[in-house]
C-alpha cells in the first residue's frame, strides 16, 4: 500500500496537479479513478489521432492534386504554391516559404511538390477553406475537391473540428470530456465528401469505437 501511495504521489507531481485536475474532478476526487481516466483518455486520443491523421493526409493530397491541375491550366505552372495568380494571403505565403525551406533541409535535398505539401501544417489547409478564399480559390477550383458536399461552410466547420481536436491531442489535453464519437463521425463524413472509397478505407481502420466500448475495471 505504501508503495502505491508513493507512486501516486510521485506521478501526481510528475504529471502535475493542474493537468490531473479535470480527471480528479471527473473521478469525484478519487485519485485512483483519476489515473484510470487519464490512461483511458490516452487510449481514446491515440485512436482518434490515427483516424484524424488519415483524413488529414487524404484532405491535403486531394487539395494538392486539385490546385496542381488548376494552376497548370490557368498559369502553366503546376507548383500552385508559388502563387502565380497572387491569390494567397501573406500569412499563407509565409507558411509556404517555411515549408519549402524545411522540404529541402536548407540545401540537403531537392525540392519536390510532395515534400513541400508534406511540410504544410493542417492549419494551412483549413485556412484555404475559409471565407477568405470563397470568391477565388473555392469557386474557381476547390469546390471540385468535395463532390459530396457543395456547402463550403459545412466543409470549413468539419475541418475546424478535426484541426482543433488534433491540436488538443498533440498537446496531451483531455479528450474524455469531448464528443469523441461525434468527432469520429465528422472525420468520416469529411472523407466521404472527398471520396467514398477513402471513407470506407479509413472506417475499417478506425479503432475509436472499440476503445470507447472498453470500460475501466
Amino acid at each position: 500500500m505504501d508503495g502505491d501511495l508513493t507512486e501516486t504521489g510521485v506521478m501526481t507531481d510528475r504529471l502535475s496537479p493542474e493537468r490531473l485536475a479535470p480527471y480528479v474532478e471527473a473521478g469525484g476526487g478519487d485519485l485512483n479513478s483519476a489515473f484510470e481516466l487519464y490512461v483511458r483518455n490516452t487510449s481514446v486520443s491515440v485512436a482518434l489521432a490515427a483516424t484524424i491523421g488519415h483524413v488529414e493526409v487524404i484532405l491535403r493530397n486531394a487539395i494538392h492534386q486539385n490546385l496542381t491541375s488548376w494552376s497548370t491550366q490557368r498559369f502553366a505552372e503546376p507548383r500552385w504554391y508559388l502563387d502565380s495568380g497572387g491569390l494567397l494571403e501573406p500569412r499563407q505565403t509565409a507558411v509556404i516559404r517555411r515549408a519549402r525551406q524545411r522540404a529541402v533541409q536548407y540545401g540537403r535535398y531537392t525540392e519536390t511538390p510532395g515534400r513541400v505539401v508534406a511540410e504544410l501544417p493542417f492549419g494551412f489547409w483549413r485556412f484555404l477553406l475559409t471565407g477568405q478564399y470563397d470568391t477565388t480559390l473555392w469557386r474557381q477550383s476547390l469546390f471540385h475537391v468535395f463532390p459530396g458536399q457543395r456547402q463550403r461552410r459545412a466543409i470549413q466547420d468539419a475541418v475546424e473540428v478535426l484541426h482543433l481536436s488534433r491540436n488538443r491531442i498533440a498537446h496531451h489535453e483531455p479528450m474524455f470530456n469531448r464528443p469523441i464519437a461525434d468527432i469520429q463521425v465528422t472525420a468520416l463524413t469529411l472523407t466521404e465528401w472527398i471520396c467514398p472509397v477513402s471513407r470506407k478505407w479509413v472506417e475499417r481502420r478506425c479503432s475509436v469505437n472499440q476503445v470507447l466500448g472498453r470500460r475501466p475495471g
